[in-house]
């Protein structure tokens, strides 16, 4: 049994737990306020511009850039999206799953697939599994720039021109509110075209200027840079608000064990108040005798 000295240790360790949890949830408040922002300004332009350009693949021919070319399905690549740090509840471990998922079902299908990793979890997670990794980017999480969406781009579009790969899919978390992130697993490249509905740009036959050539070589590497820049600040944003979710659950957690340990500590003190008094009762009824 636990003396009062264990208990009041165990107390004071939990609170101290319990403040650092507390802070962990206030940081992540702020640092979620602005992954959200950054989030919501991109969103409208990131869906639209991949309307825009599906809309005019639709009309295009698929041999006047290699980004619209779509060949037979030998090799995949997929490009897993987790963060750098843990303490965010189910946030990476749910992307892993999904992705593995994929991965596996791909596989059955008897192509080739090629993992690629953004973010030390994933990193990690593979390199356990003996899963070897075409490419690797970490340090990104919390210092997400425009630059990092560029260096992971060009390295795509890159292995898609020379033919390395057929499909490329990226998986990661889309942000849908605090307490819930949806896992996305879509195809980035080749882009595909769409059909005409209400929702969706209609496709027509453009007058281009100054050319189609020009536009499609200046808009479609664009498209896939903003395409990885808004997986990468939804990715973001819905790691801070997983990470807020976890800390303050762990806070409540550890006010319960305090309120729990502090109850025991109390019947602890409370019965060895009643033995020692019974001890005195018992030495003056033997001094009686």
């Amino acid at each position: 049994m636990p003396t009062l000295r264990d208990i009041k240790r165990r107390i004071k360790a939990v609170h101290s737990t319990s403040k650092i949890t507390k802070a962990m949830k206030m940081v992540a408040a702020s640092k979620f306020r602005k992954a959200q922002q950054r989030m919501f300004e991109l969103r409208p332009y990131a869906d639209r511009m991949g309307a825009v350009l599906s809309s005019l693949a639709g009309g295009a021919e698929s041999e006047i850039h290699p980004l619209l070319a779509v060949r037979p399905r030998k090799n995949v690549d997929i490009i897993v999206l987790t963060s750098d740090r843990g303490l965010c509840g189910a946030f990476n471990s749910n992307i892993l799953r999904a992705a593995s998922k994929h991965i596996s079902h791909l596989k059955k299908e008897e192509f080739e697939v090629n993992v690629s990793a953004i973010g030390r979890k994933a990193v990690d997670y593979f390199k356990r599994r003996n899963v070897p990794l075409k490419k690797s980017w970490t340090g990104i999480s919390g210092r997400i720039s425009y630059a990092n969406a560029q260096e992971i781009a060009a390295d795509i579009i890159e292995h898609y021109t020379n033919e390395a790969t057929d499909e490329i899919i990226l998986a990661y978390n889309e942000f849908k509110s605090v307490a819930a992130q949806k896992v996305v697993v879509t195809r980035l490249l080749p882009l595909a075209s769409i059909e005409a509905t209400a929702e969706t740009l209609p496709v027509f036959n453009f007058i281009y200027e100054p050319s189609k050539e020009d536009i499609f070589n200046n808009l479609l590497p664009k498209n896939v840079e903003i395409q990885i820049f808004r997986a990468l600040l939804e990715s973001q944003a819905s790691e801070e608000a997983a990470r807020m979710s976890a800390m303050e659950n762990a806070t409540k957690a550890a006010n319960d064990m305090i309120n729990s340990l502090t109850l025991q500590f109390n019947k602890a003190r409370q019965a060895s108040i009643t033995k020692e008094l019974m001890d005195i009762v018992g030495g003056v009824e033997a001094l009686k005798g």
